[in-house]
């Protein structure tokens, strides 16, 4: 008999079904199982004897009548050979004994699978559909109550104590169907599925609380109650997002934390949304009650809240971040609270982010990762899980190498309802988890209302995650005791639900009843826990209230957040440090075969140094090296990052020959940083929100993203919006994070034309991000420098070019990166300024189409200047340029971009600001428009030489 451990019932019982039809329609293997496991059983499990007599009864329950006997032979008449003996035929096959052990095999598979939809889920008391897969008696044949003691459990592959199938059916369906459950038959790693199979039924982290531990869960639930109550009594009508209903997330945020530094974590970084981070920040991160409290008080006293020294406008407290240590068993872990918009799961790949920064050693040459030293755990919204593409997104990047944090927990909290919306309107599939699934990730069920199941479900994700390092989900259901807010009638939309949880007791009753009835605390017990809460809160606030009326804190001001340091920032490079640099980056291991195309190219930059001719991917390439070896880890990721979209940067070589990847960068003899590149899915606001996650993390980094063409950056709004330009402002919160943005228009139609510089402008203020749009390699190679060694740590938005990338006139010298600095405006050199009427300024690809044009030697009254930095506006040196020339009458505002497009609405301001009286101030540009650009190449050409023409002529 074959072993049935981890046999696949469902399957074996639809091959016996066809056996039975058909011998010959099964593989071989099945048949002479079929043909030789009966007796074999039979022989092994004697009890099988009397299965297989009760199997041949007929439907009374008789035993069929054996056939009336041949009747005797004739006497012989004459003597007669004897007749040779009728040959020896194998025993024919039990199907019948093979059908009862298949259907009961199956029933253990229906319970593995199917058992979730008979579970007792709903705190609220809703019924579960069920399944008949679950009821032994619809099978066939039907396992009865005497079939099931007959049919032995060891042929079965479970993992609960019992003899029989009538011992372990009962403990499958506690197991299966009780107050917790399992999804994880969709897993198509078979170690990991027989592992949880093993460990779920074997309840192997289904611990007993002692009374001690008992009495400690029953004080934890009493402080998450009596906190939310005191809120709500203290301030009424102030929103707070009550944690009540999902109140038993605490304790199992306590159990994650002790586990992972038990494991020997140093950090846990947890993203979550607005329901229950007060309860949180206050029990999970140990934030001071008073300090919640203020922020209560705040929204009904000025004096109760301190206005920003450095003029940011602050945030709800239900979005704020927080830091804190917290004591285990095994030793202090810091927790850390990431920073998050109300874009409810948008903090689900900066949390990732954090996550693997704090796990990256940079001091290694490519960022040694050691995923047990930080976890990720993300609280997630069950209507916002299903609905919200960011998930997935994130969900995406969970195995990827540049990305991986090798297993977060997903924690959903699931209020059963959105804010108004019920389930059937939010979602098409039967759980808010089931996402997760084409993930292959495994998913636990539990009710919020058993607190000792919701701690069992943490440890076995717990265990799961150091295993087999993926991420694990489980679905906390429970409900929403007061509505959206605590400013919402949930019984306007749900009348009947917010009546059920009218009724409904808290965990804590019922949790303290459970402990009454078995002795373990008295009623004077649970009364002196409530009282105790609701007295160190009391005391907390009234120490707050004490501090107020102690000055009015002046209000915050308008300029920098903040402010700049104004530090000079040296961004050149010895020429001798440069040689070097350049002739190890072009150096390869021995039998390494480059492409022969590409290596025509990269040769090339072994004479440039000296011949001229940088361009903009050796000089980005050199920024970064340079940067290595003064100590500053660099991380650039982005779409085909690791060649570049336009084929310029090849910082991975492939081997021709066996495509084995080598990054020279990365072997630089003399790097003290690492420097990790990585190509990224195709996908936006998850891969700009870990690197924001990871830019925050790591602020001595220049993290860099890159997109594929500028436009692409359109999906990852909410990352710009919500973290990367605001984050400063309403956190305090900043990084170096750098983005890359193809930007110039070429004809390539308006998709790939535009990186929608005006957003960006319009986003900046208080200088919050700089801004810029470079035209040679050598600006490039200052401004990356410059952006890593800067001591005002900013966020940077680089309009990158195309068809600058090769273009000889913005290639650049040894010089241009030896002597010289970044430069935000670029004048006309080559002017006579007593003549120049006109000043044309522009900034990026345009310049080159101005200053190859064949009106341009005939425009001797015409100068050329670039605006390099677009934000923060460079006041000062473009004063300097106007004032180059003294017989000015113009100044005119040249752009590729529509008017209502591009620069021009956001620094016209600014343009006139600088202009001595009598200068006026033009535009030029393409009209107003719906698109950025013209779809076909012709009418772009048309386009772009009237705007050339109008420029130049006077």
């Amino acid at each position: 008999m074959h072993d049935v451990d981890g046999l696949n019932a469902g399957y074996a019982s639809a091959l016996l079904e066809q056996y039975l039809e058909n011998p010959d329609g099964v593989p071989d293997e099945w048949r002479a199982l079929f043909e030789s496991g009966a007796s074999e059983l039979v022989a092994t499990h004697p009890g099988l004897a009397r299965l297989v007599e009760l199997l041949q009864e007929d439907g009374n329950g008789h035993v069929a009548a054996a056939p009336p006997p041949p009747p005797p032979p004739p006497p012989p008449t004459e003597p007669v050979a004897a007749p040779a003996p009728p040959p020896v035929e194998a025993p024919a096959p039990d199907s019948k004994l093979f059908a009862a052990v298949a259907a009961a095999m199956a029933l253990i598979t229906a319970h593995r699978t199917h058992g979730h939809l008979a579970a007792r889920l709903d705190p609220l008391g809703g019924e579960p559909v069920g399944d008949p897969a679950l009821d032994p008696e619809r099978r066939e044949p039907k396992l009865t109550p005497e079939l099931q003691r007959l049919i032995p459990a060891d042929i079965l592959g479970v993992h609960v104590p019992g003899d029989t199938l009538a011992d372990v059916l009962p403990q499958l369906r506690q197991v299966y169907c009780g107050t917790s459950a399992y999804e994880i038959e969709h897993i198509s790693d078979h170690e990991q599925r027989v592992w949880l199979r093993t460990v779920i039924e074997s309840r192997r982290y289904h611990h007993t609380l002692d009374a001690n531990d008992k009495r400690a869960l029953l004080e934890r639930l009493t402080e998450v109650e009596g906190f939310e109550r005191y809120l709500r009594r203290a301030f009424l009508g102030q929103k707070q997002f009550s944690i009540e209903g999902l109140d038993v997330m605490v304790p199992m945020l306590d159990e994650a934390i002790a586990l992972s530094a038990e494991e020997g974590g140093h950090e846990v970084v947890l993203g979550m949304a607005h329901r229950g981070r007060l309860n949180v920040l206050a029990h999970v991160l140990g934030r001071p009650y008073e300090t919640i409290l203020r922020e209560f008080e705040g929204e009904r006293t000025l004096e109760a809240v301190a206005a920003d020294p450095e003029g940011g406008t602050g945030d709800v407290k239900y979005h704020l971040g927080a830091e804190g240590t917290r004591k285990t068993p095994a030793g202090e872990i810091t927790v850390t609270l990431a920073s998050n918009p109300s874009h409810l799961e948008a903090v689900d790949p900066v949390v990732e982010g954090r996550t693997r920064a704090e796990q990256t050693d940079r001091s290694t040459r490519t960022g040694y990762v050691d995923s047990s030293v930080a976890m990720a755990v993300q609280i997630h919204g069950d209507a916002a899980f299903p609905a919200q593409g960011v998930v997935a997104e994130t969900l995406n990047l969970a195995e990827l190498n540049g990305y991986s944090t090798g297993g977060s927990l997903h924690l959903i909290a699931n209020n059963q309802i959105g804010f108004t919306t019920e389930p059937a309107d939010a979602r098409s599939t039967r759980y808010s988890s089931d996402l997760a699934k084409g993930f292959d990730l495994p998913i636990i069920h539990v009710n919020a209302d058993d607190p000792e199941a919701a701690l069992s479900a943490v440890r076995l994700a717990m265990a799961f995650r150091r295993r087999f390092c993926t991420d694990v989900v489980i679905d906390l259901v429970g409900y929403r005791r007061y509505g959206h807010n605590e400013q919402d009638e949930a019984a306007y939309t749900q009348p009947l639900m917010a009546a059920r949880i009218e009724r409904q007791p808290s965990v804590r009753e019922q949790y303290a009843q459970v402990l009454l009835e078995g002795g373990v605390v008295s009623q004077e017990d649970v009364d002196a826990m409530a009282a105790r809460v609701d007295t160190t809160l009391k005391e907390a606030h009234e120490r707050l209230k004490t501090t107020f009326g102690q000055g009015v804190p002046a209000v915050a001001y308008e300029g920098r957040i903040p402010a700049s340091t104004g530090a000079e920032v040296v961004t050149a490079v010895a020429a001798e440090r440069l040689r070097a640099l350049n002739d190890e980056l072009l150096n390869v291991p021995d039998g390494f075969t480059v492409n022969p195309k590409l290596a025509k190219q990269l040769e090339r930059r072994r004479v440039s140094l000296d011949e001229g001719g940088i361009d903009w991917g050796q000089a980005e390439e050199l920024a970064f090296a340079t940067l290595l070896v003064e100590g500053i880890p660099v991380r650039l990721t982005g779409q085909d990052t690791e060649r570049g979209t336009f084929s310029h940067r090849h910082l991975v070589l492939h081997d021709a020959q066996n495509g084995q990847a080598y990054a020279p960068i990365q072997g630089l003899e003399e790097a003290t940083a690492s420097f990790e590149i990585h190509n990224s899915p195709l996908s936006e606001e998850a891969c700009l929100g870990f690197e924001y996650g990871y830019s925050v993390a790591a602020p001595e980094a220049l993290v860099a993203w890159e997109a594929q063409f500028g436009d692409f950056v359109n999906g990852a709004e909410v990352a710009i919006d919500q973290f990367i330009v605001s984050g400063l402002s309403k956190w305090g919160q900043t990084s170096r994070l750098t983005l890359l943005l193809p930007h110039g228009y070429e004809g390539n139609g308006p998709e790939h034309s535009s990186a929608r510089l005006e957003r960006f402008l319009q986003l900046a203020a208080q200088e919050n991000i700089r801004i810029a749009n470079c035209t040679t390699a050598a600006q490039y190679f200052h401004l990356l420098r410059r952006q890593a060694l800067d001591p005002s740590a900013r966020p940077l938005v680089v309009m990158t070019p195309k068809g600058l990338l090769r273009l000889k006139q913005a290639a650049s010298t040894l010089a241009d990166l030896a002597e010289g600095a970044f430069r935000p405006v670029l004048g006309d050199s080559g002017a006579d300024a007593s003549a120049v009427r006109r000043l044309v300024l522009c900034s990026g690809k345009l310049y080159y189409d101005l200053a190859g044009h064949e009106l341009r030697e005939q425009a001797q009254a015409v100068a050329v200047g670039r605006l390099e930095q677009l934000y923060p506006f460079p006041v000062a040196s473009y004063a300097d340029l106007v004032r180059s020339f003294p017989e000015l009458d113009e100044v005119l505002w040249a752009q590729e971009e529509p008017q209502n497009m591009g620069a021009w609405r956001a620094i016209r301001h600014r343009l006139e600001e600088s202009l001595p009286n009598g200068v006026r101030l033009r535009f030029v540009g393409r009209p107003w428009r719906a698109s950025p650009s013209e779809g076909y190449p012709t009418a772009h050409l048309k386009e772009q030489d009237r705007i050339v023409r109008e420029a130049l002529t006077l």
